[in-house]
């Protein structure tokens, strides 16, 4: 048997599909006397941009749509016309949704055109290699792109077994996306490393695929959907990815000189997290929560086998969160290997500084911890098991160890107040130093997250997010179980508080490139500095060079026990325990002169107050930083 494995726009083009490279081993491990093929279509697309526009759609371009996009659905509409045969479909109505909300479009006006053309380019190409099956993988915005080039290979080749198969394929999404699409032969549900040698067994046999668990399948004209089985695949079934053709083909590109490429790697599945609470907002590891985690010698041998292969250094897990087991058999290895790996990782926020500062060891260079938010109730509010303290620690020690950190900073939480955000609000120029969010952004409601399970929550309206009427011509009830997000009542802030929060967020993003606020230690000497008392004094100095942005330039002198208590609240102090800590190191100081201390620190805006709780902001290394867009490939 002939298995062709297809993976469409908008698949990032820097990096290897790893649910084909997965599919790939784990066919030829499985189905040894099969031939295993597979087609890039991102990268094709890309490549076909870039030719047939005269180099004016450039990959820059592709990212803008396809990535920067993804909750305006632009990547599917480009591909909605071809699905519908209409070239105009579905025009008029994304013209209105970015009039609505100030979306620009003319990138993906640009490139509709061309997209007829490029999935007949696609069937060509595919059904060249004469496959008997073609599996398509699908998450986020693949779904048009793939209908698009299934649809037309079944219309050439009406035997042909089309299967799909991914995130966008799960629970009831996959069902719809079966019984909506006549042309798509099977959809599996869940994870595939069992259910596709099963149902190629199927396939073989020419008999109908009953027992295969959460396999959409057609008896007749009806579409059967198999009952969703609650096992879940064990690490030692995972397969290490194939990406050799991957490589092959990117090596061969002209989009080659526009991106820099990168290797994708699994450590775990699930979310250890998620499992004991899972965030109310968080719908991404749909129906597979129970996490499972390679050894962290496994997935050493894989990353040296596919590093010393293809001769790449970046590698990017894609792990929705850190085994912290790997903190012990998995980093120390990387860190032992003297390799110049530039690792990408996914934790949690509340990760110690001595962890932080062995991912940075590692070759670790980005990180997402999950921030979110920079309250304490509102943290609350999501379950998200950390402060707005232990955030902030976050944010300074990816400074300290030059770890790249990506987050956003989320609001619209049933129950929450104006008065949750004001104190984090009005402290937020204080942070311009440290790492900024993408931006200030209110939830949305997302399939298989606790506010879409569980309407009691606070969102008990929800219907098919807007975008979806500019991609799928089908009706709401049967959008309502193909997507993944909703449109729901407005909760939490708005108005004034909104936009409050949007501006400052705004302003700390314009001005952190500029902006430093750093530790140094000084030899002290006899001049009055703060802290002085005459007592239990240190004679090492310690100055904060404030550089930041929207504050004139000074630069702060602290000995005895302000220096003391700087250093102390690095870790998150309540007053009381700080007065503690300062007697026990020997400081003599009175509560009443801690107190005016504090308020005098605060006022400088070298602490961040999180209730009770105060945090010291300056950072001990420089970092280099780069302005928005800069470096970005055309």
């Amino acid at each position: 048997m002939r298995v062709h494995l297809v993976t469409m726009p908008w698949h990032p083009i820097d990096l290897p599909s790893l649910q084909v490279g997965l599919l790939h081993r784990l066919v030829r491990q499985a189905r040894p006397a099969d031939e295993v093929t597979e087609f890039h279509g991102s990268l094709r697309w890309a490549e076909f941009l870039l030719e047939h526009s005269g180099g004016r759609l450039r990959p820059g371009d592709y990212v803008a749509v396809g990535s920067d996009s993804i909750f305006h659905g632009l990547g599917d509409w480009v591909f909605s016309g071809v699905l519908y045969d209409d070239p105009d479909w579905g025009s008029a109505r994304l013209r209105a949704y970015a009039a609505d909300r100030d979306v620009f479009i003319d990138t993906a006006l640009d490139m509709r055109p061309y997209a007829a053309g490029f999935i007949d380019e696609c069937a060509a190409e595919v059904l060249a290699a004469e496959p008997d099956v073609v599996g398509f993988t699908t998450t986020f915005m693949q779904n048009v792109s793939s209908l698009a080039l299934a649809r037309e290979l079944k219309r050439r080749r009406p035997e042909l077994t089309v299967v799909f198969g991914g995130s966008n394929c799960d629970g009831p999404m996959g069902h719809a996306l079966h019984r909506n699409h006549r042309f798509v032969d099977h959809v599996v549900r869940g994870e595939g490393e069992y259910a596709l040698p099963a149902l190629l067994r199927h396939v073989d046999a020419g008999t109908p695929p009953v027992d295969v668990p959460g396999l959409c399948w057609w008896d007749g004209d009806i579409s059967r959907a198999n009952t969703e089985t609650r096992r879940t695949v064990v690490p030692a079934d995972i397969p290490s990815p194939d990406y050799d053709q991957w490589q092959a083909d990117l090596e061969a590109s002209p989009v080659l000189e526009y991106v820099h490429p990168k290797l994708v790697v699994e450590g775990a599945r699930g979310c250890w997290w998620g499992e004991k609470h899972h965030c109310t907002f968080c719908g991404l590891n749909g129906s597979s929560m129970a996490f499972r985690a390679k050894p962290g010698e496994r997935l050493w041998e894989e990353i040296d086998r596919l590093v010393r292969r293809h001769r790449i250094l970046d590698i990017v897990t894609v792990d929705n969160i850190i085994d912290m087991a790997y903190f012990r058999d998995f980093l120390p290895r990387v860190v032992d290997s003297g390799w110049d790996l530039r690792l990408h990782y996914e934790v949690k926020s509340n990760l110690t500084p001595d962890q932080l500062r062995l991912l940075g060891r590692s070759g670790t260079v980005h990180i997402q911890p999950g921030i979110e938010s920079l309250g304490s109730r509102v943290l609350e509010l999501m379950d998200k098991g950390v402060s707005g303290a232990r955030n902030i620690r976050t944010l300074r020690e990816c400074e300290n160890h030059a770890l790249t950190c990506s987050w956003n900073l989320l609001y619209g939480f049933p129950g929450e107040t104006a008065e949750d955000y004001a104190h984090v609000v009005d402290q937020l120029p204080a942070l311009v130093h440290l790492q900024p969010p993408s931006g200030a952004h209110r939830i949305q409601l997302e399939r298989f997250s606790p506010h879409f399970t569980d309407p009691g929550l606070g969102f008990g309206k929800r219907r098919p997010a807007a975008m979806y009427q500019h991609v799928y011509d089908l009706p709401e009830d049967e959008l309502t179980d193909l997507v993944y997000l909703f449109d729901t009542e407005d909760a939490g802030i708005g108005g004034e508080t909104e936009d409050r929060l949007k501006g400052a967020v705004a302003q700390w993003r314009a001005g952190h490139h500029t902006s430093r606020l750093l530790f140094e230690e000084a030899e002290g000497d006899m001049e009055e500095a703060e802290g002085d008392t005459g007592e239990g004094a240190d004679p090492a100095a310690l100055l904060v060079h404030d550089r930041r942005h929207g504050r004139p330039p000074a630069t702060h002198r602290f000995t005895g026990w302000a220096a003391a208590a700087l250093r102390r609240l690095e870790d998150g102090r309540t007053e009381s325990a700080l007065h503690r800590l300062l007697t026990e190191d020997g400081h003599r100081v009175s509560p009443e002169v801690l107190r005016e201390w504090l308020q005098h620190a605060f006022a400088l805006g070298l602490l961040f107050r999180d209730g009770r709780t105060y945090v010291s902001l300056p950072t001990w290394d420089e970092t280099v930083r780069i302005p928005d867009g800069a470096g970005v490939a055309g």
